[in-house]
């Protein structure tokens, strides 16, 4: 307990310039404290997100939940449908005599021809009468904060009567365990928090380690005059502890309150897709821990082992030793991780990319840490190599001046390098994550394919279905009947009923279609289906608007159409069975799995019209867009907003190490800076020298970061399991942005030479 008065005693009476220095010590770790808050803060947010939106599940909507029949039941059926990039959710609710609580957010169940309506949905319908089509009724109110996930969210309840309702289920309360569609699924969130730790958490321990050897120089010198005063070992750096402990634990409490500002602001603002309100931003008791207690162990434990050189060898501190070289060992953590990357690299070149994912998923991230530890550790052996060589062979005098700086004090390149370093690391990383998400996202087909089940679909409202404003064409898509317990009928095979001009309507290539010959589509780059084969007869079940049943058998024809569709997935496979309409029963329609399909163009304004307009003719049918999963896109969304996010956090962090530390490096310097003005050196050559100083270790660690960036990055590539391996667009981009970096911290160097020479900073040397 002395040794840490004593630290404090030493910390308010060691002058201004030492006061200044802890001023901002405190500062940087505020800065760091608030962008760790932020990055803990975020499961949090998805966590609360997704507690509503299990709290308001119906829990039966959906047609396969084990409810059972109740007389006077009430009954749900759930809709999402994409809305541009966004998810529109609407709960039919059809109220029983069995009265049912409403769910949060609301203070009644809707009754028939009566809408609740979010707010931001509310705003939307004034400006989109098409929206109306998807919810038909009058609206009575809005749905409160509690019954919603974010406040840009479009959700409504539509009270409707059971007999409007098709598929559903009883509904007996609403509220589930899990949600349905959570805000981001368990495995991309597991992505999201891989991705952060390498863009924010590494680097952030870096700055808070800056922070706390703020003017260690000075503080080293100081320390071991008390050592040679007969302080301890142990003591010494306990006083060392002191002051970094100090500025720890005041600049944890500072991000903690600009935490709370930037929530309360950002939150009512919103960011790109993803939005939240101000109480789900509130720090857990575990984040509170982690910044109150984990940072300034951080700071006790760096400020012990900064004071163990002046603890042990105070005479070499105070008489300026020159620094022993930095060992070989800090090479190793980079071999292993290059390792596994290099391997997985390997892999993905030679077409054999890892099919255990599991193990994928902890050597890949365990490469990441080990490679990006690496490049910290590795940074002052190669930047002392490099420098000697240098200094050698060099015959100007202020790279040679820098260079034996460099030499002499390999651990300056560390404090002020790594940050910027690991900065460009990561961002390797992060245009990976976002190519991988780039993957799943992108839609390039130029066609939309809408599908629904043909029993939700009417025979009085199919062809008004089929003359949707947008829709170029259609077609039905069936299966034929099977009998598991009866050999006869043990398979099935594909058939879609169209019409010769149906079929060019929806495809981009038909050669050999005949008006009212069946034949079988041979799509090319498709695996044939071996069940159809030529001469083979199947079963297909059909029934009348009376319930007469009919079945029709369909021999494989010999004859061949030659099809190609621009859908994102073939709509039909090779080996499917045109049956031309004639061929069926007049009044007949197909049982069982039967699948109403429909065409348009995948242009965002068509989308939205030909969506709107099904809805018109019945806002209960179920619509599955190929390629287009709006539970989806939002997570995605909701991905690439936080990671960019993430890559703002690690720009400040990285910035804000390397302006930290060349600040603190060159006011450690101006002894020696003094002395060389004394002795003659112009104020341009001393520029020189400090630019220099800087920019050879940074362009080292940079050269370093793009190499194993972008090896890392394709390592992560191959073991997504994607079809992009290799980023070559992301290059150019990556050498600019560390182009930039190294000019940035030249000029960011110039202005820390002063032009005044003040003796009194050499007077006791």
């Amino acid at each position: 307990m002395k040794e840490l008065l004593l630290g404090l005693r030493l910390l308010l009476g060691s002058g201004r310039g030492n006061r200044v220095r802890f001023l901002l010590m405190v500062v940087g770790s505020g800065i760091g404290v608030c962008c760790l808050a932020v990055v803990l803060s975020i499961p949090g947010i998805l966590a609360m997100q997704d507690a509503r939106k299990a709290a308001r599940e119906p829990d039966c909507s959906n047609g396969r939940g084990s409810c059972l029949s109740k007389v006077g039941g009430a009954f749900a059926l759930m809709r999402l449908d994409p809305y541009g990039s966004e998810p529109l959710t609407r709960i039919f609710v059809a109220v029983g005599s069995t009265p049912i609580t409403p769910p949060p957010g609301l203070r009644e169940l809707p009754h028939p021809g009566e809408v609740f309506v979010s707010p931001r949905l509310h705003e939307l319908l004034a400006g989109d009468p098409g929206l109306a089509h998807f919810l038909p009724g009058k609206e009575m109110g809005l749905i409160s904060a509690q019954g919603l996930a974010h406040p840009d969210e479009l959700y409504a309840y539509v009270g409707t009567s059971r007999d409007e309702l098709k598929g559903g289920g009883y509904l007996s309360e609403f509220g589930n365990a899990d949600a349905r569609y959570p805000t981001v699924e368990p495995s991309t969130l597991d992505i999201l928090r891989f991705t952060l730790a390498g863009v924010v958490l590494l680097p952030l321990a870096v700055f808070l380690s800056v922070c706390a050897r703020l003017s260690a120089a000075s503080r080293m010198r100081r320390l071991a005059a008390l050592r040679l005063l007969g302080l301890s070992r142990k003591g010494t750096q306990r006083v060392n502890a002191a002051e970094t402990v100090a500025a720890a634990l005041l600049g944890a409490v500072l991000g903690l309150g600009a935490y709370w500002v930037v929530n309360q602001l950002v939150s009512r603002v919103g960011l790109p897709g993803f939005k939240w309100y101000p109480a789900d931003g509130s720090l857990s008791v575990s984040t509170l821990l982690v910044c109150l207690v984990g940072c300034p162990a951080l700071a006790w434990f760096v400020g012990r082992v900064g004071a163990k050189q002046a603890a042990a060898n105070p005479l070499a501190v105070r008489r300026s030793a020159v620094e022993k070289p930095p060992r070989l060992w800090g090479l190793l953590p980079l071999v292993p991780g290059m390792g596994i990357v290099i391997g997985y690299c390997v892999a993905g070149a030679m077409g054999h990319p890892p099919a255990d994912t599991s193990l994928s998923s902890i050597l890949m991230p365990l490469a990441v840490v080990l490679v990006g530890a690496g490049l910290v550790l590795s940074l002052p052996i190669l930047s002392r190599s490099l420098a000697r060589k240098v200094a050698r062979s060099t015959g100007s005098l202020s790279l040679g001046l820098a260079m034996r700086r460099n030499e002499m004090e390999p651990g300056g390149a560390l404090r002020v390098a790594t940050g910027l370093v690991l900065l460009v690391y990561a961002a390797s990383l992060t245009q990976g994550v976002l190519i991988e998400l780039d993957q799943v996202s992108k839609n390039t087909s130029p066609v939309q394919l809408y599908t629904m089940p043909l029993k939700d679909v009417p025979e009085d409202k199919e062809r008004a279905v089929t003359e949707v404003a947008g829709v170029r064409g259609h077609a039905v898509l069936a299966e034929s009947w099977t009998d598991p317990d009866d050999m006869e009928w043990p398979t099935s095979i594909s058939a879609v009923i169209a019409t010769c001009s149906q079929l060019r309507k929806m495809a981009s290539a038909v050669e050999g279609c005949v008006e009212g010959r069946p034949a079988r589509l041979m799509v090319p780059g498709v695996t044939y289906d071996e069940r159809s084969v030529p001469g083979s007869r199947f079963p297909f079940h059909l029934q009348n608007s009376e319930g007469k049943s009919r079945v029709v058998t369909v021999e494989v024809p010999r004859r061949t159409i030659h099809y190609r569709d621009d859908t994102t997935r073939q709509m039909v496979g090779s080996g499917t069975v045109v049956i031309p309409p004639s061929s069926l029963p007049a009044g007949f329609r197909l049982e069982g799995r039967a699948t109403l399909a429909l065409m348009s163009s995948s242009a965002p304004e068509t989308l939205r019209s030909v969506l709107a307009g099904i809805a018109g003719v019945d806002p209960t049918i179920e619509v599955e867009t190929d390629g287009l999963d709006p539970a989806a896109l939002q997570q995605i969304t909701v991905i690439k907003t936080l990671l960019g996010v993430g890559m703002i956090l690690g720009l400040i962090i990285g910035v804000a190490a390397y302006l930290v530390a060349a600040t603190d490096r060159a006011v450690e310097r101006r002894p020696q800076v003094t002395a060389l003005a004394l002795l003659g050196a112009r104020p341009r050559t001393l520029r020189t020298v400090q630019a220099a100083q800087v920019v050879l270790p940074l362009a080292i660690g940079l050269v370093l970061a793009v190499v194993t960036g972008k090896m890392a990055e394709s390592s992560y590539l191959v073991t997504g399991g994607g079809a992009v391996f290799w980023d070559g667009a992301g290059v150019p981009l990556l050498l600019a942005s560390a182009l930039g970096v190294v000019v940035v911290a030249a000029l960011g160097a110039l202005p820390l030479v002063g032009r005044r020479i003040d003796p009194e900073l050499i007077r006791r040397d």
